[in-house]
């Protein structure tokens, strides 16, 4: 049986191998196909379309097709036009090779504009990416940052307390809830579900599923008996908003002029002291745990992995913070929200943010993870872009995996589910 993983704090959509754009009503109306020559989106050198304008009609169309190439920044770099006639009840067919040789990833435009038509479809796409590093270093005390706060955790007795929730347990599933003193000595709460199905001795493997951003986890339910499934609320979200009770708009920066006070730095431990309460449960297998999360749920399941080595598996899909100083310019949030905290106070600058953001970067995490990881990514993310992504995929060394949504923005298609569930079962030999 296939175990397929439910993301937490992104929306599931279906990965399609050509695109037709909003144009195509179906009828007699004019429609165009857009067909990438890579499944990926991703090109050794010069990239490869075929642009498609289908023409049912019963009258000749005539007019243009071309495309536009910008950088992720919305600069214009190369661009061709095609003069077209496309005969009544017929199809125009026309292959483009973009030639740009830096390794990156670039927006392309393809249009058409014909006597009965005007359309635009927008795209993404790669070119050797494997190349892409980060103009911007890992702190030199990273490591040691983490190694502080994990020693601060460690003083603060965890005092767990489990409950068991008979009105929320579903046929196959037990349903707890459980709560922890974490850094700070701040509560946080979360869910426990499982399997009815075990004998005295069973230990369940376990899923701990990480939130996105703002995003209430509840119970996780599943038809798997030999998988235990936590969802964790960490501080100011969910019903772990005790101390921490921010505007949506707020939480992202909320002490972010100072690192050690930073809310991601307490979320981070939220997460290390959930795999601490993984270790309590004698009936959770402690070498059978895998983090999952899409949004921030995928930068806290990277985190998570990186700075505690009992994880076994880590999956991430569009992980926030990555390479976080190459963001600017490239997509408006966080930063956008980032700006407005700042310029409220003059004393505080963006470069002091900025270097603060350092130490919660996903692409340094990276660098510290040594479990085997699958990452997932979307080409036309407007929060993490593809850029950004890959820098987190390239820093990793441990073994890794690497699936990619071409026609895809902040989500990943139900494919990654599929592999997350295949990949895990058989790493922990669940059959």
């Amino acid at each position: 049986m296939i175990c397929v993983l439910a993301i937490t704090g992104i929306t599931t959509a279906l990965a399609q191998d050509k695109d037709d754009s909003d144009g195509a009503k179906g009828g007699k109306e004019v429609s165009t196909t857009l067909i990438p020559g890579s499944k990926t989106g991703t090109f050794d050198e010069k990239a490869k379309f075929t642009y498609v304008v289908n023409n049912p009609t019963d009258d000749e169309q005539v007019g243009k097709v071309s495309y536009q190439v910008f950088t992720m920044k919305g600069e214009k770099l190369n661009g061709q036009t095609i003069p077209v006639k496309i005969g009544k009840n017929s199809n125009g067919r026309y292959d483009f090779e973009i030639p740009e040789a830096k390794a990156g990833f670039y927006k392309v435009n393809f249009m058409v504009n014909v006597t009965d038509y005007d359309d635009t479809t927008i795209r993404a796409f790669g070119i050797r990416p494997n190349e892409l590093r980060s103009n911007y270093a890992k702190p030199a005390d990273f490591d040691q940052f983490w190694d502080n706060a994990k020693k601060e955790l460690a003083a603060v007795p965890p005092n767990f307390k489990v409950t068991y929730l008979p009105d929320s347990t579903r046929d196959n599933r037990k349903v707890y809830l459980f709560e922890m003193k974490s850094l700070d000595n701040i509560t946080i709460r979360g869910y426990l579900t499982v399997p009815k199905l075990g004998g005295k001795n069973k230990k369940f493997a376990v899923l701990l599923g990480l939130p996105g951003y703002q995003v209430a986890l509840p119970p996780m339910f599943g038809t798997d008996n030999d998988l235990a499934i936590i969802t964790l609320n960490v501080r100011g979200q969910g019903n772990s908003r005790d101390v921490i009770h921010t505007q949506r708009d707020e939480y992202i920066f909320y002490h972010i002029d100072d690192k050690n006070k930073y809310v991601m730095r307490g979320v981070i431990m939220d997460c290390v002291r959930a795999v601490d309460f993984i270790f309590s449960r004698p009936e959770l297998n402690h070498d059978q745990i895998i983090v999952s999360g899409g949004s921030m749920g995928g930068f806290l399941a990277i985190a998570t992995a990186a700075v505690d080595h009992r994880v076994a598996l880590c999956s991430a899909q569009n992980p926030i913070l990555s390479d976080v100083n190459n963001l600017d310019g490239e997509v408006d949030w966080p930063l956008i929200d980032i700006r407005k905290y700042i310029s409220a106070r003059p004393a505080l600058s963006f470069s002091k943010v900025m270097h603060n953001l350092d130490y919660f970067d996903t692409k340094n995490f990276a660098t510290m993870i040594k479990c085997p990881t699958l990452l997932g990514m979307g080409l036309l993310d407007p929060i993490v872009p593809p850029n950004n992504a890959y820098v987190d995929y390239n820093n990793l060394s441990s073994k890794k995996h690497l699936i990619i949504f071409r026609d895809l923005a902040h989500e990943v298609g139900y494919p990654y589910k599929v592999y997350e569930g295949r990949w895990m079962r058989d790493t922990f030999g669940l059959f």
